[in-house]
């Protein structure tokens, strides 16, 4: 049941007594709760742009993640998906942590379980395992290392050349990280669906339409759309790209909700977003990132609910592979 559901059932029960003040008085009361709470609001780039414009802070998984660990707030609202929420647990163990959508997943993330990646590791006893970010936490209690794609390049060139190592969830960063590091890491067969959804053969007739455009994609796309890109990174090193270039014209294909910042950072640039498979619906929007509205943002402020929980002794094991991450990312800005 999603939070719209569960509040919709509290109020005909007569227990909750609910006003959502409407335009500008929404976010001044977003505003006063996070004084009185001593509460952060954490915003990924994908989330919307209302959204993102009230946050504390806007990042990507490794900013994200660094800024959960060192805040002192007592609240901690995370706007993005599960997985995110449960990274600010695991780093936060006496803070509260909630999510304004308990249903806001992540299909990457629900394409590999703890169990199957203890599997895998039986079949390759030498390997270690580096997780993506995007996991649950029991697939980052099953991990020794985890990266961002921010950082998983350098995490994977500082380890020893013949060591085996096993990468989940998602085989298209590890492919490409294959690729760019000369590695032949195992992949964990799973993968993101809104950045498995760009069509090559749209893409190509984009950048014939926009030939002065630079094509820039996240490594989550498939190998094909990899290929013909002009620029590879993470969503931050995406909108540093487009902000620093010299070129004035980009297709940008990631999840569209990072568009929203690369404006404000570059106005006068042209940002074109790159087309998807699908014709009948915009397939480079994350469903589950969307979830996450002002009301509900509202809602989860003034009755600090859905709060992220989890067994403490999952915590401390998947505490132990981002630490080691946060560690051996600390030269990367």
């Amino acid at each position: 049941m999603n939070l719209d559901n569960a509040i919709s059932n509290l109020q005909a029960k007569g227990y909750l007594d609910i006003e959502i003040p409407k335009g500008t008085g929404l976010i001044e009361e977003i505003n006063r709760m996070r004084k009185e709470k001593n509460a952060i609001i954490l915003a990924h780039y994908y989330q919307t742009g209302d959204i993102q414009d009230i946050a504390d802070f806007l990042g990507d998984s490794l900013q994200l993640a660094r800024e959960a660990e060192k805040t002192d707030a007592d609240l901690i609202v995370f706007c993005g998906v599960h997985f995110m929420a449960e990274t600010a647990k695991i780093l936060n163990p006496a803070k509260k942590v909630v999510l304004p959508d308990l249903l806001a997943g992540c299909s990457l993330a629900d394409s590999c379980s703890g169990e199957g990646l203890r599997e895998l590791r039986k079949q390759h006893p030498n390997a270690i395992v580096v997780s993506y970010i995007n996991c649950d936490s029991s697939v980052k209690a099953e991990s020794d290392i985890i990266v961002t794609s921010s950082n998983a390049r350098h995490i994977i060139d500082s380890l020893p050349e013949d060591q085996e190592i096993i990468f989940a969830p998602d085989r298209n960063l590890g492919r490409y990280i294959n690729q760019v590091t000369g590695r032949n890491m195992i992949l964990w067969d799973g993968a993101c669906i809104v950045h498995e959804a760009f069509s090559l053969e749209k893409i190509a007739q984009q950048m014939l339409d926009n030939p002065e455009a630079r094509l820039i994609a996240h490594p989550e796309a498939q190998k094909p759309v990899l290929q013909v890109a002009h620029y590879v990174g993470s969503t931050a090193n995406m909108l540093n790209y487009v902000a620093d270039s010299e070129y004035q014209e980009f297709i940008v294909a990631t999840e569209e909700g990072i568009l929203h910042e690369m404006r404000k950072r570059a106005p006068h640039k042209k940002l074109i977003p790159a087309l998807t498979i699908d014709d009948t619906c915009n397939c480079s929007e994350c469903h589950f990132m969307k979830l996450n509205t002002m009301q509900k943002l509202y809602l989860c402020m003034k009755y600090e609910l859905p709060e992220i929980t989890m067994d403490e002794e999952i915590r401390l094991k998947a505490l132990r592979p981002i630490n080691r991450m946060l560690e051996l990312s600390k030269a990367i800005k």
